[in-house]
């Protein structure tokens, strides 16, 4: 089964690649990597919450979005290089959360970038990660997510 049938089982299809901010691309194919730049949780071309987690957006909620962000870093991946097929393993996840200051649970959020790019893409899926408190994000945003795959 393709990433792209196993997004279908969960429902999910790969969405259009979400416009840069600022002065960057999406993603950028070196060698036999790609390397995402940071994605919010952006669907039809809407910011789905703003605020900080642990106060305006619930830890359930964040890890929600999470999912989204790492769904938004797999489109920038494919608009590179064509399919998901094409992903050999993920080699890393960096995941931010503006965080409330008493807020501690960034893991368990960016575990919802994890998990989906584990649903995805079975032991390929499995990576080395960062979580990180942050105290904004761009629009702010309650989490960024970005990748380092690598290709075949």
């Amino acid at each position: 089964m393709t990433p792209e049938e196993k997004l279908g089982e969960l429902g999910l299809t790969l969405p259009e690649v979400v416009a840069p901010l600022a002065a960057y691309v999406p993603a950028v194919r070196t060698g036999n990597h790609v390397y995402t730049s940071g994605q919010l949780p952006v669907a039809d071309g809407k910011l789905l919450a703003t605020g900080k987690v642990g106060a305006e957006v619930s830890p359930e909620g964040a890890y929600q979005l999470a999912r989204t962000c790492a769904l938004n870093a797999l489109a920038a991946v494919a608009s590179v290089v064509g399919d998901l097929s094409n992903v050999v393993r993920v080699v890393k996840v960096v995941g931010f959360v503006a965080s409330d200051p008493a807020f501690s649970g960034q893991p368990k959020v960016v575990n919802g970038a994890s998990e989906l790019l584990a649903e995805v893409f079975g032991d390929a899926g499995k990576h080395a990660r960062s979580a990180v408190g942050v105290a904004v994000l761009p629009l702010d945003a309650p989490v960024e997510v970005e990748l380092v795959v690598e290709v075949a």
